[in-house]
């Protein structure tokens, strides 16, 4: 269901961004190429934010071609590069040759290994030399997100991060997108809501959860990469205090 007062939650989004690019800079989005993020990326460009909030994505070497193909549609629709971060070649080489290339469906600690060779190693790089990050995670999109704040303190990482969208339903995001033509991953329309490298994802079935094609083998109290952890376990960030 769209919100009620979808209008004020969109200016209230943009604020957000706003307040970001303004207060808490040098500053990175780090985007996934999903419809969450390709919202905040409209929102980002649509208000000229891009030199105090650059945008970053995760280049895992193992994304979808139609995910891939939503960095030339960025560039023919805003005329903006999204700086991709790739795993190291020797740690993904290395990993393969000692566990093989699908490792990750035999065990949770071989997922989370994979995940932190060509995820969180590239996002700690991307991360480095910011004073915030931003991030396009909703509450309603896991149980693991479900006490997500607008802002909070990383403490993993020393730095405030945002989540704007946190408020923000599935319909919201499309509706959105919908309303400002903004470009998406087509696999979305094929059954995909919730979208991560091409081995580690599929479509699900009316009715599930919108992170059931994420890790479908594993439970779904474990169903994060490691952007979101510290020492291997999910944290609860602090949130941060505001005047707002």
């Amino acid at each position: 269901m769209i919100s009620e007062h979808f209008d004020e939650l969109v200016k209230t989004t943009i604020a957000t961004l706003q307040r970001v690019a303004d207060e808490f800079s040098p500053a990175v989005f780090a985007s996934s190429l999903a419809a969450e993020d390709q919202v905040l990326t409209d929102m980002i460009l649509r208000n000229k934010l891009q030199e105090k909030l650059s945008i970053f994505t995760l280049e895992t070497g193992r994304l979808h071609a139609e995910t891939l193909a939503v960095l030339d549609r960025i560039k023919e629709t805003y005329g903006y590069e999204v700086t991709p971060y790739r795993p190291q070649p020797e740690a993904v080489e290395a990993y393969v040759k000692q566990n093989g290339l699908n490792a990750f469906y035999e065990s949770v600690d071989m997922r989370k290994e994979c995940c932190r060779i060509r995820k969180v190693e590239p996002l700690n790089r991307a991360l480095k030399g910011n004073r915030s990050w931003v991030t396009g995670q909703r509450r309603a999109q896991s149980s693991t997100r479900a006490e997500l704040d607008v802002q909070e303190q990383d403490e993993a990482h020393d730095m405030i991060k945002f989540n704007p969208l946190a408020d923000w339903s599935e319909e919201d995001v499309w509706h959105y997108i919908r309303s400002n033509n903004v470009p998406y991953n087509v696999l979305h329309d094929r059954g995909f809501p919730s979208i991560g490298c091409e081995p580690c994802t599929r479509a699900i079935q009316p009715g599930e959860d919108v992170r059931a094609g994420r890790w479908w083998w594993e439970n779904p109290e474990s169903k994060e990469c490691g952007l979101h952890v510290v020492d291997g376990k999910l944290i609860r960030i602090k949130p941060v205090a505001t005047n707002a």
